[in-house]
């Protein structure tokens, strides 16, 4: 291994960390605002499933996949926080813009406004796929082949 080898080694490292510090933590953040504003959301249908029982479940997703991110550096966990995340983005914009009526034991969610948390959540979850999208790109790129970055010091 030559001195370049192993600089860019390091390099790759250290962004794998920062990418998963980053998607764990916009994971986290839109967890938190699930669970702040289920309640609220829940008031529309207080015997269903509702919205609040819905972000309630995204909420546990989110935490799940920070922790798997967290635990394991490896394609599958930043892929699952790239569904998470890249779900939740998406599931906003679309209720925010678009009025899907209910349908089954899923509630129509369409809500036209944009208020400080829905916003807060929405960059959160955007950036939180992006870093997971970049972490996958980066760990596709090792020598290793295994798909993942072992970023504990060898003794």
């Amino acid at each position: 291994m030559t001195i370049s080898d192993h600089s860019d080694r390091a390099s790759r490292i250290a962004m794998l960390g920062v990418l998963r510090v980053l998607t764990s933590a916009m994971l986290v953040i839109d967890a938190v605002i699930h669970l702040q504003q289920a309640a609220n959301y829940q008031l529309a249908a207080p015997g269903g499933i509702g919205a609040g029982n819905i972000f309630r479940i995204e909420a546990m997703f989110a935490i799940l996949a920070a922790a798997f991110v967290l635990l394991r550096a490896s394609r599958l966990s930043f892929f699952v926080a790239l569904v998470v995340a890249g779900s939740a983005f998406a599931a906003v914009l679309v209720y925010r813009y678009v009025d899907i009526a209910g349908f089954g034991p899923i509630p129509s969610m369409y809500e036209p406004v944009w208020f400080p948390a829905k916003t807060f959540s929405a960059v959160a979850e955007g950036i939180g796929a992006l870093s997971a999208a970049v972490a996958i790109a980066l760990l596709s790129r090792t020598s290793s082949g295994k798909g993942s970055v072992n970023v504990m010091p060898k003794p």
